[in-house]
């Protein structure tokens, strides 16, 4: 498995820009599709982005199309989220994931440990 640290996070006022970064561990990171994760107090864990081994497959929920975008750098073992136009319902923690590329939860086998975003009104 990989290890993933996540940074980034923040408190930013709505309309703000935040660029989230999940660092990985380990030579096999260009063998891994990666995602983006958010959970909110007393909420499911939901998929936000995800990106696949090769970066040429991307996906973006509905709530964040058009504002958020995935991408990632093998060179860096790393994997990114821009996240722009931010809404204080975009206020959760956020967690980086690795494993194969799906909307599924249950399909990403490592996790960081999150990383607070707080959108203020």
């Amino acid at each position: 498995q990989v290890q993933l640290v996540e940074s980034g996070g923040g408190l930013v006022q709505a309309g703000d820009s935040l660029r989230l970064s999940c660092a990985a561990s380990g030579r096999t990171f260009n063998t891994y599709s990666m995602a983006w994760f958010r959970q909110a107090p007393g909420k499911e864990r939901d998929l936000v982005a995800a990106i696949d081994w090769t970066g040429s497959r991307t996906y973006c929920a509905d709530s964040v199309k058009g504002r958020f975008t995935i991408s990632r750098d093998d060179a860096k073992s790393t994997v990114y989220l821009q996240m722009n136009s931010l809404k204080p319902e975009d206020t959760a923690v956020y967690y980086c994931a690795a494993g194969r590329y799906s909307t599924l939860v249950e399909n990403y086998k490592s996790w960081g440990q999150g990383t607070q975003v707080t959108v203020s009104s």
